[in-house]
């Protein structure tokens, strides 16, 4: 199965685009134009294939949730409207207010604490030489459970966000931090996304590190080959500017690469394996960061599926992401526990370096870490606790479980606000190795 990948005018099934050619499909211009953003354009593209409860449901979800809603036509067809509530992807890009539940009473807005290691706007320095460029705060489409949506996209009733805008001014500003710290030798370009720059844009973020002359690796951060693929075939402006940066970096001893996000067998096609046979041909190296979601990609074959498929379109699993704290997506979020056995179940499935590393994110500024590293994990509770020794080695990082997972007892104690503190206190027990 991992070598099957849907082909032909998938997209015809959905009214809106019966009539569409592959031509046309094809244009990421296209796909841009024709993106979704709202109930009403849902309704105009997709019909009759829901109901009207089921619009409803999205629109009253919009209300509660901090993200918009983007979709690019090529994401939309690959939707199994007749099970909206169970289909992979739909789940991903559209809040259903019906499965909502109550955030975790520890969840913060910036869970990953990335304003507060942010020298200058848009760039946080959280390890001693790696940085993370926000060079701008849109994107082709919005995932629900993205971990900036305290940036990302349009305010929405939910939040008013910190906009990162993607200007030279504030890039300089960024650039001049680079050349002043030496120490740095990686940069993640991200935002926002990477899809989203002009190709000017690319040029000159592309070249203005590169010539900085102790950065050595860089990393555009793009969602864009799971939702748009076709991007890399048809816009040759946008193509020829990324080649271009890898060349030069080529050339200059320095490592280029794309990093993407796929979290789903569902969401590789026959045009992404187009897509990355171009970007394989011309030496372009791609790995993959996909996020552990509930329901999703949490069991083993799914995931073993998603791995595999991966592999074979010479895309690199590198990470797979704990679901960070995030607001309004508690129905996604699953368990340490259930991070710990899928690694465990996958691993020895193909080879060692198509494997990805499942890690957690740690609360507050912890940076990676690997997710059976924990100092301390209480299952009750659903309270994991994580050291990193390199960003703060006399701090002790928590992450929690969701609650609606937890067994009864644990349940229970989050149930009562003053048993809260005291869960915190019984992990904090652990003290930082050498103190």
């Amino acid at each position: 199965m991992h070598r099957q990948f849907l082909e032909g005018g998938f997209w015809r099934k959905i009214p809106a685009y019966s009539e569409v050619d592959e031509k046309t499909f094809l244009d990421s211009h296209w796909q841009s134009r024709h993106a979704v953003t709202n109930v009403e354009k849902l309704r105009e593209t997709i019909g009759k294939l829901i109901g009207e409860p089921v619009y409803a449901d999205i629109a009253e979800g919009l209300h509660h949730v901090p993200m918009s809603v983007r979709m690019t036509p090529y994401l939309i067809s690959l939707i199994d409207w007749k099970d909206p509530y169970g289909d992979p992807l739909c789940r991903q890009f559209l809040p259903f207010n019906s499965v909502l539940m109550p955030d975790h009473p520890k969840l913060r807005l910036d869970s990953l604490s990335e304003v507060k290691d942010s020298p200058v706007p848009g760039l946080t320095h959280r390890y001693p030489d790696k940085v993370l460029f926000l060079t701008l705060d849109k994107c082709p489409v919005y995932c629900r459970f993205c971990t900036r949506s305290y940036a990302v996209g349009l305010d929405t009733e939910e939040v008013e966000k910190i906009h990162v805008s993607g200007t030279f001014e504030r890039w300089k500003v960024v650039f001049d931090y680079l050349r002043a710290h030496e120490k740095i030798e990686d940069v993640v370009v991200s935002g926002g996304d990477t899809y989203n720059l002009r190709p000017d844009q690319v040029t000159l973020i592309g070249n203005t590190l590169l010539d900085i002359p102790h950065i050595r690796r860089m990393r555009f951060a793009t969602k864009g080959l799971a939702i748009m693929p076709m991007k890399i075939l048809t816009d040759r402006e946008w193509y020829d500017a990324f080649l271009g940066v890898v060349t030069r970096g080529k050339k200059m001893h320095k490592d280029v690469v794309l990093h993407t996000h796929f979290n789903h067998p569902n969401e590789m096609t026959g045009i992404t394996k187009r897509a990355m046979d171009q970007l394989f041909e011309d030496g372009v190296v791609v790995r993959n960061q996909s996020v552990l979601l509930r329901q999703i990609n949490d069991d083993v074959e799914t995931m073993k599926l998603l791995i595999k498929k991966l592999g074979y379109l010479n895309i690199h699993p590198y990470y797979v992401y704990q679901h960070d704290m995030v607001k309004g997506v508690e129905d996604l979020r699953t368990t340490v526990a259930t991070a710990v056995e899928l690694e465990k179940e996958v691993r020895g499935a193909t080879a060692g370096y198509n494997t990805p590393t499942f890690v957690v994110d740690a609360p507050g500024g912890g940076g990676k870490r690997e997710v059976h590293s924990y100092e301390y994990y209480n299952r009750t509770t659903g309270i994991s606790v994580y050291r990193s020794p390199n960003i703060n080695p006399n701090q002790l990082y928590l992450y929690f479980d969701p609650i609606h997972l937890l067994p009864k007892e644990g349940q229970a104690r989050w149930a009562n606000p003053s048993e809260h503190e005291k869960m915190v206190e019984e992990a904090l027990q652990i003290k930082p190795f050498g103190v």
